[in-house]
C-alpha cells in the first residue's frame, strides 16, 4: 500500500490578534488534532481596541495559537483599523505564501458591515493568493512561484456570512476539538470585556451544526468552485433525506 501523504501546511490570516479564534479555531482544532500542521499571521496587535493593549494582546494571541497547535507571526499592514488595499501589501502577503507554500489558505470574508479591517484583508489575501503563483512578479523573484489548494473564507461574526453562497460545513462536535476551541477563545480574555464573543461563537456553531445534522459545525466559503477527484470524496451532504 502507498504511505498515506502528510497533509499540506493549513494557513490562516488574522485581521486582529483573536479573529481567527473566534472565525475558525474549531476548525484549526480539527486539523492539527488530525496532524495537519497549521500557521498564523496576524497583521495587526489590536491598537485600536477599545479593550486591551496591545502587548496583552499579543499575548493572548501567543496563547491561543498554541492551545490550537498553530505556530504564530505578526505582520505590520499599517496597524488596527488602518488597513487598506495597497500592492505592497498584496506583495507582502504573497511572499508569505511563497515561503510558507500552503495547501490551504483561511481569510476572513469580503462581506462589507463588518469591521473593516476583516474586509481588507480578505481581499488582500485573496489576491496575494493569486500574485503567489505569477513567476513573474519581480517583487516575489527571490521564491519559486507556490499556488494553493484552496482559499476559503471565514467570518469573524454573522455579519460577515456571504449571502447567496453555499457554505462548506466543517464538523467540529469532537469533545478534544471543542475543548481546544474554547480554550483558545478565552485566552482573548480582554476582549471578553467588550462583549461574551466565545458564547457567541459556540451558539453559531450549534445553529450551524443544526442546519447540517451535526451537534456543532463552522462555515466556510470557498473563493472557487471545489474540485474533486471523484464522486467518492463526496460522503457527507448537510441534509439526508
Amino acid at each position: 500500500m502507498k504511505p498515506t501523504p502528510e497533509p499540506g501546511l493549513l494557513l490562516a490570516f488574522g485581521a486582529h490578534p483573536d479573529d481567527i479564534e473566534f472565525g475558525c479555531g474549531g476548525v484549526i482544532a480539527r486539523e492539527t488534532q488530525a496532524g495537519r500542521k497549521a500557521h498564523f499571521v496576524v497583521c495587526s496587535r489590536g491598537e485600536a481596541a477599545t479593550n486591551g493593549t496591545p502587548r496583552q494582546r499579543t499575548a493572548e494571541a501567543q496563547q491561543g495559537a498554541k492551545l490550537l497547535g498553530a505556530a504564530l507571526e505578526f505582520l505590520d499592514l499599517g496597524g488596527d483599523a488602518h488597513f487598506e488595499v495597497r500592492i505592497a501589501h498584496v506583495l507582502k502577503l504573497a511572499a508569505i505564501i511563497r515561503r510558507l507554500r500552503p495547501e490551504i489558505v483561511l481569510a476572513p470574508t469580503t462581506v462589507e458591515n463588518q469591521h473593516p479591517d476583516h474586509v481588507v484583508l480578505g481581499r488582500m489575501v485573496r489576491d496575494a493568493a493569486r500574485l503567489a503563483r505569477y513567476g513573474g512578479v519581480k517583487e516575489l523573484r527571490s521564491r519559486p512561484p507556490h499556488a494553493i489548494g484552496a482559499l476559503l473564507f471565514y467570518s469573524v461574526a454573522v455579519e460577515g456570512d456571504p449571502a447567496g453562497v453555499q457554505p462548506v460545513w466543517i464538523d467540529v462536535s469532537a469533545a478534544p476539538v471543542m475543548e481546544a476551541w474554547i480554550q483558545a477563545m478565552r485566552a482573548h480574555e480582554s476582549q471578553a470585556k467588550t462583549r461574551p464573543y466565545s458564547t457567541l461563537q459556540l451558539a453559531r456553531a450549534g445553529v450551524n451544526g443544526a442546519r447540517c445534522g451535526v451537534p456543532a459545525a463552522i462555515a466556510l466559503y470557498p473563493n472557487d468552485p471545489l474540485v474533486f477527484d471523484s464522486l467518492a470524496s463526496l460522503r457527507r451532504t448537510a441534509r439526508r433525506f
